[in-house]
């Protein structure tokens, strides 16, 4: 399997093929039994000012080769926006 780096860039690239959208960041990473969970964001609708842009968490699913094997939007926001939720 590829290194960490390369497996997140691998999935960046996965998830954009799919939805169409260029990820903006990962915001967490972790092992698991699996492969890998990450939350990745993107921005969905892009305005100005660029603090009332949409952006949208997803949670996305690799298999041990770094094989993408599931996403799902968990939530969506406006950049400006403080977030007290946990995650």
């Amino acid at each position: 399997m590829a290194n960490t780096t390369e497996t997140l860039r691998l999935a960046c690239e996965q998830l954009a093929q799919l939805t169409g959208q260029e990820p903006e960041s990962v915001s967490s990473f972790q092992r698991t039994e699996d492969g890998w969970r990450l939350t990745v964001e993107i921005v969905e609708v892009s305005r100005i000012p660029d603090t009332t842009s949409l952006l949208a968490s997803y949670e996305v699913e690799l298999d041990e080769d770094g094989g993408l094997t599931g996403y799902r939007r968990v939530r969506r926001y406006e950049r400006g926006r403080a977030d007290d939720q946990a995650h």
